[in-house]
Parts: structure tokens; C-alpha cells; sequence
């Protein structure tokens, strides 16, 4: 076989080999990452339960697929490169050994024999040279593929191609003709509901009705399977991303604060507000009370995901986060779970005062949290059951009015 010839057959046998060790190096490192980090967010969880040496288990093996895959890509590596080399010694010797054959016979000058090794020689070490960059390329390429599918995820909430500009939102929401599912499974079903700008709505119903889903669909975290949602009468697929953000905000129970100090998270949704905005709005909701007895005050550095901050301080810097940002919908889905009885009714008294004027859909287990609802809408298998005031609903001893009797006794 000539040498080209052997050359393109082992280069084809690395590119074949390599794209697939890669490509189970990327899938094995994923494992160790997950595993990693998993074990580490949910430390306290990992020794409560006595979970220590079953995850140093996972963990081992997972590492261990880990190394074998990094020892299957480099045997192939230290194979191919050393294999190109040999190649080019082997032809060498060959032609050597043929061309002083054909010089003591007279065929051949030496002077021949010398510029055709030297040509040789030219030839080879480039093609050794690539085979240490082809190993890098091979290497890159399982990466950038991982990457690619990322990058080519089309997203579920795509921004408009004409967007309509939204300047100055009034707040109203309409749900028309709504129907959603996750995947295949149905959580809403032909809801059609509107909500007039400057009305406080509250969501109740059982795990799993589909309150939460209704507000991710007002603030556009998902869009509807079937129909549409409407803020100010015109469809939120049809907003800018941007306008539909700066009229929508979201405070959920799982508050996440980001790196920096309280007031980088307090300005987060308003990066321009003044710092006299900032501690208004924490004053507002009844933060600044504990923010200034921290060592720093507003310049206290929370860490990552507010670790320095108890669950309940973090959702009072949600609550005024999200009350800076001054959004003209401003959606609480179980925002007031983990705070304390004292906290909760602080922030009940700040509800009534900064909710005056702008809609608000709260979803919310502690029916002391819905009273200050103007409207309660009852959720059921992903459909409104019951529409009226809190005082006119608990009267008719409906859904609500039986919620509303199962939570008192809970108290008692």
C-alpha cells in the first residue's frame, strides 16, 4: 500500500474512533458536573438523610466513566500521532534501502537518492505536525457540537418579528379562549377571563389546579397551546420582550438573589433608580429595618444566592426588587411562604398601600393573603370554578367557602 495511501486509512480510522471518545468525554463530564454540583447545593439535605457514601458512590462512578473516556481519547490520541510518525520512518528506511540498492548498481546517483529522502523528509514532517492539531480539532469539535445544540435550541417564547412598542402599560389582562398543555398533558382548558387594570386578583385552588401556569402565561414565560393572552388588549406574543418585562413583573417563593451586595439586588430590575428610590422601596415593604442592621447595610456583600440572608429576608429584597422595578402587573405566586407571622403582616399592610392602582394577581395558600384581593378567582383541573369577592364567595360555601373553613381550622 503507498504511503498516502496509509496515511488516509489511519487518519480516517482517528477521525472515526476520536469523534466518538469525545464526544463520550463531553457526556461523561456532564455526569461528574451534575453530580458535583448537586451534592453540594443539597448538602444539608445530604446529611440529614445519611446520604454520604451512596453519592460518594454515584459519584465515583461517574468520575469513573469520566477517566475511562479520557483514557480511551488519549490511547487513541498516543496512538495516531506516534502512528504518523512511524509512517514516515518506515518509508524513509524503505526508500534508503531501495535507492543505496539502485546507487551500487549505478541506476541512481546519490546526489538523486539525497534530494528525494530530503523531499521525503519535507512531506512527513508537516503531516506530523497536523496530526497533533487534528487530535486538538477532533477534541474542539465534540465541544463546540455540545455547544452548537445549545446555541440552535430555538426558544419557546420567541421575540416578535414586528414587535408593537407598549410604552405606558395600563394593566389589563385577558385571557381568551386559553387552552395549555405541558407536552401533551393538558393543564388548562378553554379559559377565558379578563382582568380590568388596577384590580387585585387572587388565584386559590389545590396543588396542581393550574394557578402558577396562568401566571407564567401573564408574564409570558410560556405562551399558550391554544388562544391567546392579551395585555391592554393586545396579544403578548406581539409585545417586545423588553416592554412586556418592564409592565410584568414576578416575585415567586423561591426568591433567588444574585452576587453583590442588597442594594446591587435591589436595583436589579431598575439599575438607573436613585439610591433614596431604593431604600423607599425597601422601607415600603419592611426591609430596611433588618437591611440596616446588617454590618454593611445596603452595601452588605449577600454572597451567592443570598446564602448570608435568612429565606425570609431574601423575600422581603424580592418584594422590594420587584416594587422598584414599579411594573403596571405585578403577579406573587406564594411570595409570602416563607415568611414569619410578624413579616407576613408587615407585608400585608405594604400590599394594600403599594398594589393601590395597579393590577396584581396573587396566588397564595394562606388565605389571610387573599383577603386584601378585590376579585378571587377558584382554580380547578385547570379551569375557574368560582369568580367573586372573598366576602360574597365565603357566603355561597362553595369551593372557596370550604378552603377558607379548612384554613381556619388549620390555625386553630
Amino acid at each position: 500500500m503507498p504511503p498516502g495511501s496509509r496515511q488516509f486509512a489511519l487518519t480516517w480510522w482517528f477521525r472515526h474512533n476520536s469523534a466518538r471518545s469525545y464526544r463520550a468525554v463531553r457526556r461523561a463530564i456532564v455526569l461528574v458536573i451534575v453530580q458535583y454540583v448537586e451534592s453540594l447545593g443539597g448538602i444539608r439535605a445530604v446529611h440529614a438523610f445519611r446520604r454520604e457514601a451512596r453519592n460518594q458512590e454515584i459519584f465515583e462512578d461517574v468520575n469513573g466513566r469520566y477517566r475511562d473516556a479520557n483514557i480511551w481519547s488519549n490511547r487513541l490520541a498516543s496512538t495516531f500521532g506516534p502512528g504518523i510518525s512511524l509512517l514516515g520512518r518506515l518509508t524513509t528506511a524503505a526508500v534508503l534501502l531501495f535507492g543505496g540498492y539502485l546507487v551500487v548498481q549505478g541506476q541512481l546517483t546519490l546526489g538523486v537518492l539525497t534530494a528525494f529522502v530530503l523531499y521525503l523528509r519535507q512531506f512527513f514532517e508537516p503531516m506530523q505536525d497536523l496530526s497533533q492539531f487534528y487530535n486538538i480539532f477532533q477534541a474542539a469539535g465534540a465541544a463546540l457540537e455540545k455547544l452548537a445544540g445549545v446555541i440552535e435550541e430555538a426558544p419557546t417564547v420567541p421575540e416578535p418579528a414586528s414587535p408593537v412598542r407598549l410604552m405606558q402599560a395600563r394593566g389589563e389582562i385577558a385571557f381568551e379562549g386559553v387552552t395549555f398543555a405541558y407536552r401533551e398533558k393538558p393543564v388548562l382548558h378553554d379559559i377565558n377571563l379578563e382582568i380590568p387594570a388596577g384590580q387585585i386578583v387572587a388565584l386559590v385552588g389545590e396543588t396542581g389546579a393550574g394557578k402558577t401556569t396562568m401566571a407564567r402565561l401573564i408574564a409570558r414565560f410560556y405562551d399558550p397551546t391554544v388562544g391567546r393572552v392579551t395585555l391592554d388588549g393586545v396579544d403578548e406574543r406581539s409585545i417586545g420582550v423588553a416592554d412586556l418585562r418592564r409592565a410584568v413583573a414576578m416575585v415567586t417563593q423561591e426568591s433567588f438573589l444574585f452576587s453583590g451586595t442588597v442594594g446591587d439586588n435591589l436595583m436589579f430590575g431598575r439599575p438607573e433608580a436613585t439610591r433614596e428610590e431604593m431604600i423607599a422601596a425597601a422601607r415600603a415593604v419592611g426591609a430596611d429595618e433588618f437591611i440596616t442592621a446588617l454590618p454593611g447595610g445596603y452595601e452588605t456583600d449577600v454572597r451567592r444566592r443570598g446564602v448570608r440572608l435568612s429565606a425570609g429576608q431574601r423575600q422581603l429584597v424580592a418584594f422590594a426588587r420587584a416594587f422598584l422595578a414599579d411594573p403596571r402587573v405585578l403577579i406573587l405566586d406564594e411570595a409570602t411562604s416563607s415568611l414569619d407571622l410578624p413579616s407576613e403582616r408587615l407585608v400585608q399592610r405594604a400590599l394594600r398601600t403599594l398594589l393601590r392602582g395597579r393590577t396584581a394577581v396573587i396566588i397564595a395558600h394562606r388565605l389571610s393573603t387573599v383577603e386584601i384581593a378585590d376579585r378571587v378567582l377558584v382554580i380547578d383541573a385547570g379551569r375557574v370554578v368560582e369568580d367573586g369577592t372573598p366576602t360574597a364567595l365565603r357566603a355561597e360555601g362553595g369551593r372557596y367557602g370550604d378552603l377558607h373553613n379548612a384554613w381556619v381550622e388549620s390555625l386553630a
